[in-house]
């Protein structure tokens, strides 16, 4: 059997780090990438090397060039009083996306999760609420997803906040031209929970 470079090696262990790649999917990448001009490597090579310098906005924790993110530094949506609170950079890109959501975001981290260690300090409850306080946010919306952990985080959230803010949660359910025999039963459950008249 062949014995293939270190550098081939190394390239595709590298490449298996990434979600859903694979050693045989990663190896037919380092395999196309062998074929590309050094130029090319270079390029790709410093693109990501350059991750490492990214900023984090000092508001809301989204990807940023400067201290603020384009949302945070937009004045229109900061004088909403509306912060949508998600769990990680993903969930925001989702949100906006839909282009429906006019206010500003805080990104959690995570969520709740004692048998992990991650607890209200970790993620840092305590600097969520005083920014809701000190800016005078009157609603918020908990785009977090249905799960245990992110249930307890919810309710959490809702035990710490002054009773005047408003705080709502996003439905879940039924997806548009969803059938409802092939949902799992959770799906089902929060449909039926977030039913709304008619």
């Amino acid at each position: 059997m062949i014995q293939l470079p270190e550098v081939i090696k190394g390239a595709v262990e590298a490449l298996t780090r990434l979600p859903g790649v694979g050693e045989k999917t990663a190896f037919r990448m380092v395999m196309n990438m062998t074929n590309w001009k050094s130029s090319e490597l270079t390029s790709v090579g410093s693109a990501l090397a350059s991750l490492q310098h990214l900023k984090l906005c000092q508001e809301c924790g989204m990807f940023a060039d400067d201290n603020l993110c384009s949302i945070c530094a937009n004045e229109t949506r900061q004088h909403t009083q509306t912060l949508c609170v998600v769990e990680n950079a993903s969930d925001l890109m989702a949100i906006e996306k839909s282009g429906t959501f006019k206010g500003v975001y805080h990104i959690l981290g995570g969520v709740l999760n004692p048998l992990l260690g991650v607890g209200p300090d970790e993620l840092k409850m305590d600097v969520l609420r005083d920014k809701i306080i000190k800016n005078q946010i009157q609603e918020i919306i908990l785009a977090v997803n249905p799960s245990v952990e992110g249930d307890a985080t919810c309710s959490y959230m809702k035990s710490i906040l002054p009773e005047t803010v408003q705080v709502e949660r996003i439905g879940f359910g039924v997806p548009i031209g969803g059938s409802l025999e092939y949902l799992d039963p959770m799906t089902i459950t929060k449909a039926l929970e977030n039913r709304k008249r008619f």
